[in-house]
């Protein structure tokens, strides 16, 4: 409604649904992008330079033309943007001034220093219009209305700001609450779910997880007495075969609903297909070797490496080839500007298994493509009589759940994708399960005994899982 008060931001808002729009429906064409995406990465390096302390002296040298695009070659020249750099250097990095931006949020800060990250309404505005679209159909696919309760990691976090303004683009109710809180807690949250009616969620998979424990503990039939039948989740790795064990928890449809952090917005939505696409008006993309910073060339059409994201458009703080330290790989869409993104986890989150480098991705999908029923689970990482030896702790739904879990197909799938002895235990997890959006994948389902000295990560993760457990 904001935009009522402000002609300019409504032209701009209009003129970006009818960009995002085009592209969406598939009237762009990839040679047309490319020079586009030029054009506009050499808009940001101007108004960075121009406006950002931190760009101004990093970027002093690049060379960029005073108008027009960029040259491939000139842009692969440009310095990366770290995280360290945003650690370091906090508001600097800003390209506007505080009171220029219409809401403040930040980086949870629990493995590190918080970094600010501002919005002003031109983010918003381009970042929420993709993922109305991205979503539309999804939830048109489980019905016409919906109540979608909002479930955000904490109250500096986007998650409650941007879901409301793009299921209210929707046409659908927000119920915003946050289940950890104090003030909230899991029997209020799963009484207004039943109360309310609502048919959606959004949130991260522990949650999820967090929720269905809650709801078994209390009593609660998920597949009756709740009518929740479709969840986005977010903020967390996820492997498919995680979110079929998910979908089958709640006997709902569950999508991992975008790729996205605090600091860089969002740089790939799920579409009707079930699958993350890039983001191509939005973001630049860039795959590198994490080792070498070099491009990674595409293999069968797959590029799999660091990302490394521009934004397209000038808001509050724009990022300028940012290292995200994530890990994915993109797959070429044939006819499409777009690709499709798979996550497959953290650069620093990569284990060695069997003395070969193992993504969290390909953990869990190994290890959820055996399991149904399953509520939770963990992993501890030993070395015995030389080898790797994996413990999967599984936590059932049930008794019957338990009993139906095949522990040998499980011990063998996993024993012959990593070269790795392996285990199966069934059990209670702790709330250190829970943890994964505010601190690492690895934190909330790894403990890798095999080293030695201090694992600052688990240690964070722990405080809160300590902290949780008290509520």
């Amino acid at each position: 409604m904001f935009t009522l008060f402000r002609p300019e931001l409504a032209a701009y808002a209009q003129d970006t649904l009818a960009e995002q729009r085009r592209l969406h429906d598939g009237g762009r064409q990839p040679g047309e992008l490319h020079s586009l995406q030029m054009e506009r990465a050499a808009e940001t390096i101007r108004y960075v330079r121009a406006n950002s302390a931190f760009y101004a002296d990093r970027l002093r040298g690049v060379t960029v033309p005073a108008t027009g695009p960029i040259s491939p070659q000139d842009f692969a020249a440009v310095p990366f943007t770290t995280k360290d750099d945003l650690r370091a250097d906090l508001f600097d990095v800003m390209s506007q001034p505080i009171d220029r931006a219409w809401v403040y949020y930040e980086t949870t800060g629990t493995t590190g220093r918080a970094t600010p990250c501002p919005r002003d309404e031109r983010d918003s505005i381009v970042n929420n219009t993709a993922l109305t679209l991205a979503y539309e159909k999804i939830f048109a696919q489980h019905g016409e209305r919906h109540v979608v309760a909002v479930m955000g990691p904490t109250e500096l976090h986007s998650t409650g700001d941007t879901f409301g303004d793009v299921l209210r683009n929707l046409g659908h109710t927000v119920v915003k609450m946050w289940p950890h809180s104090p003030v909230v807690g899991f029997p209020r949250a799963l009484a207004l779910l039943e109360q309310l009616g609502v048919t959606a969620i959004v949130c991260t998979p522990g949650m999820a997880i967090s929720l269905a424990k809650a709801a078994r503990a209390a009593g609660i039939d998920l597949h009756g007495r709740l009518g929740v039948r479709l969840i986005l989740t977010l903020g967390e790795l996820t492997s498919p075969a995680m979110l079929e064990n998910l979908g089958a928890l709640w006997s709902a449809a569950v999508y991992n609903c975008m790729y996205a952090s605090q600091e860089a917005s969002i740089m790939a939505a799920c579409h009707a297909d079930g699958r993350l696409h890039t983001v191509p008006l939005n973001n630049h993309v860039e795959v590198i070797d994490p080792d070498t910073g070099r491009a990674v060339e595409a293999v069968d059409g797959v590029r799999e490496g660091e990302l490394v994201v521009t934004h397209l458009y000038q808001g509050a703080k724009p990022l300028v080839r940012y290292r995200t330290g994530d890990l994915v790989r993109l797959f070429a869409e044939p006819g499409s500007v777009s690709e499709v993104m798979q996550p497959i986890g953290r650069s620093r989150d990569a284990l060695r298994l069997g003395g070969r480098r193992v993504t969290a991705f390909d953990l869990e999908q190994t290890l959820f493509t055996h399991i149904r029923g399953v509520i939770d689970y963990f992993l501890l990482i030993d070395e015995a009589d030389g080898q790797d030896l994996v413990t999967v702790n599984l936590e059932p739904v049930d008794e019957a759940a338990g009993a139906a879990i095949d522990r040998v197909a499980i011990r063998q799938a996993v024993a012959d994708a990593f070269d790795v002895a392996c285990e199966v235990v069934l059990g209670s997890m702790d709330a250190i399960t829970s943890t994964g959006a505010m601190v690492s994948w690895k934190a909330a389902r790894i403990h890798d005994r095999r080293g030695s000295g201090a694992e600052p990560e688990r240690a964070a993760a722990l405080a809160i899982a300590a902290g949780r457990g008290t509520r």
